[in-house]
């Protein structure tokens, strides 16, 4: 997936229109892509299943808790 070519929407569907704001998106997605990366190539060298580590890594980011979700209570 080409980063660069993503547009970024906001809850209501409208674009996110800030550089700046594009700019962390993009190099927060790509860090965490080198670190997924790097974690994928180290299980694979020490043996393990290469399905299971993406299953593994899918269901981290599957996982991630929205801290700015507001309660439905």
């Amino acid at each position: 997936m080409e980063l660069a070519s993503i547009r970024w929407r906001t809850p209501k569907g409208e674009l996110v229109s800030c550089v700046d704001k594009i700019l962390i998106l993009r190099e927060n997605l790509e860090e965490l892509r080198a670190i997924a990366q790097d974690a994928l190539e180290d299980a694979l060298v020490i043996g393990c299943d290469e399905v299971q580590v993406r299953e593994v890594l899918q269901g981290l980011i599957a996982g991630l808790v929205n801290p700015y979700a507001r309660d439905r209570a």
